[in-house]
């Protein structure tokens, strides 16, 4: 049996799902691809462990897709402020008063309503899903196991297991870190790791939502805290912890009540009051970068192509940017009645997307180094830099309205100090 489409995607996590939304509403054919079916959701269930800080601009995206509606009808918790402050104790942290070392993003000075939401990474996959299956032009398949991908001048066929055949001008693989599909199409990586790892936790505590999101820089990495939503008189948050992986193991062994009483010690006094914790699970972090986003007739969008150090919740944020350029050049190739999979439409694709990602890339590289050592003048001049902050309104506001994707550039300034940094061999 061969079912022929326009778009083959593979992967419909939120990326995949999204740009599946895109292509499928501006009249093209797609089939839409996953191992499983993203679970149902469940107002009663407590919150995933993955999240992500939606900016402004993705959520533009998915308004314009029409799924935001879903997300909302589910939960969501917008955050106002994002403050960011240097906790390293070091002599020179005397020189310098605490709230000064420490800068705070606003949305109302930048005339908005709030700087982005909170969401549950599961609730934006379920919603895309749902929304995907509304659409005439949409075909989703689940349980799925691809055995063999062929590309010729004709197109491209997916053979599954089952012995279903699956045809199109393009196949989209947005699969993830481990893409199924980018390893198929012979591209290859560039990879680093980082000696830390990341622990998640999700935790209650009683009150109401809190409209501020924050991250403390402490030697052995950040710390930070992200508002989700009420359950009755408590709250949800959800937990970041950067550390060595032997720490992180210990902490993980731990019991409930010594778990909090770690939380207590180790974080921030601004940290609410915790009742309880529903899970924690930790992960490595690395960097990767395909050596090409594109080959033959596959292309690459979100985290097949790039993973970046998750420091500022940018991930997902840079694959939906992925999914509206490659929308767009898809939707501009169709309606001027141009092949979907030309090398130079997939080139200008990659043209647009790769140096976005690869200076995100090195910004939050070199932010997070600048923030993880000890040495005497950068610890200086990093808690100088903050205190300059609050005091240049302008450039601050730059920068927050750069990662709410309201604005596609960093500032100039802070441009040219990345561009001119030593660039390691990953991102070349």
């Amino acid at each position: 049996m061969t079912q022929t489409f326009d778009v083959i995607i593979v992967g419909a996590g939120m990326v995949g799902a999204a740009l599946a939304n895109g292509l499928g509403r501006s009249g093209m054919t797609v089939a839409l691809l996953d191992r499983e079916t993203p679970a149902e959701f469940d107002p009663d269930a407590e919150p995933d462990l993955r999240v992500s800080a939606l900016s402004a601009g993705s959520e533009s995206y998915l308004e314009r897709l029409g799924a935001w509606s879903h997300i909302r009808a589910m939960r969501l918790t917008p955050y106002r402020r994002l403050s960011v402050w240097d906790a390293a104790p070091h002599p020179f942290s005397r020189f310098v008063p605490p709230n000064l070392a420490r800068t705070t993003f606003e949305a109302h000075a930048l005339g908005c309503e709030h700087l982005g939401h909170i969401v549950e990474n599961r609730v934006i996959q379920r919603a895309l899903w749902d929304h995907a299956g509304e659409c005439e032009g949409i075909t989703r398949f689940t349980g799925i196991d691809i055995r063999d991908v062929v590309s010729d001048a004709q197109g491209v066929t997916i053979e599954l297991a089952d012995g279903r055949h699956l045809t199109g001008e393009l196949l989209i693989g947005a699969d993830g870190a481990q893409s199924r599909i980018r390893q198929l199409a012979g591209i290859g990586v560039t990879r680093d790791q980082y000696a830390q790892q990341a622990m998640v936790a999700s935790v209650r505590y009683r009150g109401s939502p809190q409209d501020i999101t924050w991250q403390a820089f402490h030697p052995s990495g950040p710390r930070a805290f992200l508002p989700l939503h009420r359950d009755g008189e408590f709250s949800w948050a959800s937990l970041v912890w950067y550390d060595a992986p032997d720490r992180l193991a210990e902490l993980k062994g731990l019991d409930e009540p010594d778990f909090i009483a770690a939380l207590v010690k180790d974080f921030p006094a601004e940290l609410p009051l915790i009742d309880s914790v529903a899970g924690r699970a930790s992960f490595p972090l690395a960097r990767q970068h395909a050596k090409t986003y594109s080959s033959g007739r596959a292309v690459l969008v979100g985290d097949a192509a790039h993973t970046i150090n998750p420091l500022a919740g940018q991930g997902v944020n840079l694959g939906f940017q992925d999914a509206q350029v490659l929308q767009e050049e898809l939707v501009k190739a169709r309606r001027s009645g141009q092949p979907l999979a030309t090398p130079g439409l997939l080139q200008r694709y990659e043209n647009r997307r790769r140096p976005a990602n690869r200076r995100m890339m090195l910004a939050m590289d070199l932010f997070y180094h600048a923030f993880s050592n000890r040495i005497p003048p950068l610890h200086l001049s990093r808690n100088m830099g903050l205190a300059l902050a609050n005091h240049v309104p302008f450039a601050k506001n730059q920068v927050a309205r750069y990662a709410m994707g309201i604005d596609d550039q960093l500032p100039s300034l802070l441009r040219r100090l990345v561009d001119q940094a030593p660039r390691p061999a990953f991102l070349k």
